[in-house]
């Protein structure tokens, strides 16, 4: 068989009056925009520019336009990306609360509810946001079960119904009483326990979360743990000194406010989470709010 010989490239040049920064931009901008329209595809296809509403005005924000320089095109790269996240969109690093992460069990997928503290709520003095992750196995479903992505489906129908009210995630007050449910028949495992400012709110969500996976819920299966220790109430004073820095000391099961931002699905086997429902708009769910 005869060598194949590759056809060398034909020779080219750019033109005389070739201005890099303008053609980056028509290259840059209409891959920008795409990504833009797709992280805020709640506002439908026919959205035209304005400032009406918050997440309009964040479009706005975000989109290039051909008179924009290179310190326009940066800020608004640095807006969607960074400060609204999208460049952590498909990354599978860390999510969820960094208080609480257990390995998946073999089998058995696991949802997990994720609330956060809300920004304009958080002291200037605060350098993070309070935030709470409470999860349930699901019992009657395998990673290889044939009807896996339906029934997550109809479970983030479930979770919108109840954990979701006017596109908002519903509040739970964190406080100092520890609120424990333990039944392993239907994913309760290792006796969730949840932070809350009184028995019943606990409660409410457990009923809420026991209604999204279809299991009956028993007030019998509750303990309830009341430290002496008070919870934290406001902004924290005490110091320490830690390798000759002076640190401030953490809450202690703080009074607080954490409003659910969304739910995932951990499916071993699975490398990516699966988001159910999700109201920061960061991710891509089966149900949108």
């Amino acid at each position: 068989m005869a060598d194949i010989i590759p056809k060398p490239p034909s020779e080219d040049s750019l033109p005389d009056n070739f201005d890099p920064f303008e053609h980056l931009q028509k290259i840059y901008i209409p891959q920008h925009n795409a990504l833009v329209q797709k992280y805020f595809s709640d506002l439908g296809e026919d959205w035209k520019p304005n400032i009406a509403t918050a997440r309009s005005s964040l479009r706005v924000a975000c989109t290039m336009i051909d008179n924009d320089n290179q310190l326009m095109m940066s800020l608004r790269h640095h807006l969607l990306f960074d400060l609204l996240g999208y460049g952590r969109k498909n990354l599978i690093l860390y999510y969820g609360s960094r208080e609480s992460i257990e390995p998946p069990v073999e089998g058995h997928p696991k949802i997990v509810f994720y609330f956060s503290q809300d920004s304009a709520s958080v002291p200037a003095t605060q350098d993070y946001k309070a935030d709470a992750e409470y999860s349930v196995r699901l019992m009657n479903l395998e990673n290889t079960s044939t009807n896996l992505h339906s029934k997550l489906v109809e479970i983030a129908t479930e979770i919108k119904t109840q954990f979701v009210d006017t596109k908002q995630g519903i509040i739970l007050t964190k406080g100092n009483l520890g609120v424990i449910y333990k039944d392993p028949k239907h994913g309760f495992s290792n006796g969730r326990r949840i932070l809350a400012s009184t028995e019943a709110d606990a409660i409410d969500i457990y009923r809420r979360m026991c209604n999204v996976i279809d299991a009956p819920f028993d007030e019998e299966k509750i303990t309830v743990s009341n430290p002496k220790k008070p919870s934290t109430t406001g902004n924290v004073i005490q110091t320490q000194v830690i390798m000759g820095k002076t640190r401030k000391k953490r809450a202690y099961r703080r009074v607080v406010n954490v409003r659910f931002r969304y739910a995932y699905a951990l499916i071993p086997g699975e490398p990516q989470p699966v988001f159910l429902v999700d109201t920061t708009y960061r991710y891509t769910p089966l149900v949108k709010i």
